[in-house]
């Protein structure tokens, strides 16, 4: 019996499967071992799970206040491990269970999560072979989108969730950013121009470019968001240690006034000599 005084307990036992999660998934994901185990290395990848769905869940919660039906899209999804994650923790338990859409241009993945849904009976979830340009005005999804996600979305392919989610008017977007190789490329293009100014110092050796040009993606995404009317907030995914793009940006939708956040972003791609990338970022 588990004292109630121990912390250690408490804390071990807010981390162990909760029961209404699906035991084959958690091994499809290799969050349980192949008999059904916990040992340390997956305790570990359980408690990022939760801590990843941490974030989102009140984000979920908000919209079903308001509603008795969520959409969520997660673009770029690869195998879907955040749409599978949600819908296990938070989705199929609802009254009537959240649509999920997972978006994938490798048709390999996408049938793969395809037949996982099937074996789990996760009805509730559809995996679409499309493009980034193919989902903005595919049939098979609807015109409104309550939340969009994307995970470890390399290079473009986040830029291609916000746009998605602007077109969706979607309420909620979660993003966890990748490898952003383009805008360090494009710094490297035009560093003789820029290098009288002593700004340009920042992404003058080659190390500096690549981290700069991935720092100030984010920042110019964020002022992006927030001149579309959306609140913004940047933290760490904390304990999300499988990879070192550990930056969680969260926007809600609160038609907040953009104009200042528009003037502060074309005037920082002035500065970095990429008034060419204004309309990327519109």
């Amino acid at each position: 019996m588990i004292d109630p005084s121990s912390k250690k307990d408490v804390s071990a036992q807010k981390h162990e499967i909760r029961p209404t999660q699906s035991i084959e998934l958690l091994k499809e994901l290799h969050i349980l071992t192949r008999d059904g185990k916990l040992n340390q290395d997956t305790r570990r990848k359980l408690k990022q799970v939760y801590h990843l769905v941490q974030f989102i869940e009140p984000l979920l919660q908000e919209v079903l206040n308001r509603k008795d039906h969520l959409s969520i899209v997660d673009h770029g999804a690869g195998k879907s491990y955040l749409g599978f994650i949600l819908n296990d923790l938070f989705c199929k338990l609802q009254e009537k269970p959240s649509t999920i859409y997972g978006i994938e241009v490798r048709e390999e993945l996408v049938k793969k999560s395809q037949d996982l849904a099937s074996r789990l009976n996760f009805s509730n979830m559809q995996f679409l072979h499309l493009s980034a340009e193919e989902s903005l005005d595919s049939a098979l999804l609807p015109d409104e989108i309550d939340v969009v996600t994307a995970l470890h979305a390399c290079n473009t392919a986040t830029d291609d969730a916000i746009r998605f989610a602007f077109a969706k008017k979607a309420k909620h977007v979660v993003l966890v950013p990748c490898c952003q190789a383009e805008l360090a490329a494009a710094l490297r293009k035009t560093k003789a121009q820029s290098l009288k100014n002593e700004l340009s110092e920042m992404w003058r050796h080659p190390i500096h470019t690549r981290e700069f040009g991935s720092h100030i993606t984010n920042v110019l995404r964020c002022l992006q968001l927030e001149s579309h009317g959306y609140d913004v907030t940047v933290t760490e995914l904390v304990g999300w240690e499988h990879s070192m793009k550990n930056e969680l940006i969260i926007a809600t939708q609160k038609n907040l006034a953009g104009q200042k956040a528009q003037e502060r972003k074309t005037k920082l791609l002035a500065e970095i000599g990429l008034s060419s990338l204004e309309e990327r970022f519109a």
